[in-house]
């Protein structure tokens, strides 16, 4: 981005968009760009990281692949400064280029709107009802949301059973752990887009005596068919760790609650039988506090 972000010179171009898509209309602006750009009054405004910002929400679910032209032309700046712009935010992760020579956001800017929601919302939302399934199970139970190639574990509630201590594994709120290695982290590969998917599989490391990737991608196929996600023992020996989808407003698969056991308490099979279905019954009640509705509980 410029490095004159309070004084921009005539470049023929017009003024950046707002937030909302509209274009910014104050004639000495247009008539030149020869004063700052001073929206809230501040001279240290910064005109640059608003295109920026302004660019990444030109991208919606119903356009999630747009060229320079058509960014150029919703922003009102010249194609130029707009490659410009673009390429700027590609180095920094927050846009990828894709078919066509036209660009998607990429995986850091889901990784901002996950942490910030991770810390409000999400956590507020889920916690009654993780404490109310660990206080009737007495395994630990949490919610994780996905941050690149780690998961974020928002919350948790730790289990009484015994072998849970050496499970548990100290983790604090807002821990991390490899998505791959642990059931919350694949159930939310595996809801990803094919294309962020790959990406993501692609810098992953094996890991040791585990799954060779191809095996992970079947079992990433099958969790959406199955529901459930499950990990044994890859993250550490005897911990058994099963995931169900928590999804918002918009139906997208937005974190996964999960629980764990040791061992040699209870089985994988027991886990995913006897207690998937309550993991999946209290995913779907922090989904049903994020906006989530199904098919049937629309109005007719």
């Amino acid at each position: 981005m410029s490095t004159h972000d309070t004084q921009v010179k005539s470049s023929g171009a017009l003024p950046a968009a707002t937030s909302n898509g509209r274009r910014l209309t104050d004639p000495a602006l247009e008539a030149g760009w020869d004063e700052p750009l001073t929206l809230t009054g501040e001279a240290r405004y910064s005109q640059s990281l608003e295109r920026g910002l302004a660019i990444l929400e030109c991208f919606t679910p119903e356009r999630p692949l747009q060229g320079i032209a058509e960014l150029a032309d919703a922003l009102g700046m010249s194609r130029s400064t707009t490659h410009r712009y673009v390429i700027t935010l590609v180095a920094l992760g927050y846009l990828r280029q894709g078919e066509r020579r036209k660009y998607r956001l990429a995986l850091r800017v889901t990784g901002l709107g996950l942490a910030a929601m991770s810390s409000t919302s999400l956590r507020e939302h889920a916690r009654p009802h993780i404490e109310e399934l660990g206080r009737r199970c007495g395994y630990t139970v949490g919610v994780a949301v996905l941050d690149g190639p780690e998961i974020l574990c928002v919350d948790r509630v730790g289990g009484r059973r015994r072998g849970q201590r050496a499970v548990d594994l100290r983790l604090a709120k807002l821990s991390r752990l490899p998505a791959h290695r642990t059931a919350a982290g694949k159930l939310l590969l595996a809801y990803l887009p094919p294309p962020e998917q790959r990406e993501l599989m692609s810098g992953l490391q094996p890991v040791r005596g585990g799954a060779s990737k191809k095996a992970l991608r079947s079992e990433l196929e099958a969790i959406p068919l199955e529901g459930l996600a499950c990990s044994d023992g890859e993250l550490v020996p005897g911990l058994l760790a099963i995931a169900a989808p928590v999804r918002s407003e918009s139906r997208e698969v937005v974190a996964a609650a999960g629980m764990a056991a040791h061992s040699s308490t209870i089985s994988l099979q027991g886990l995913l039988t006897e207690l998937g279905p309550h993991l999946i019954s209290t995913a779907d009640r922090i989904s049903a506090r994020l906006g989530y509705r199904r098919d049937d509980e629309y109005p007719g």
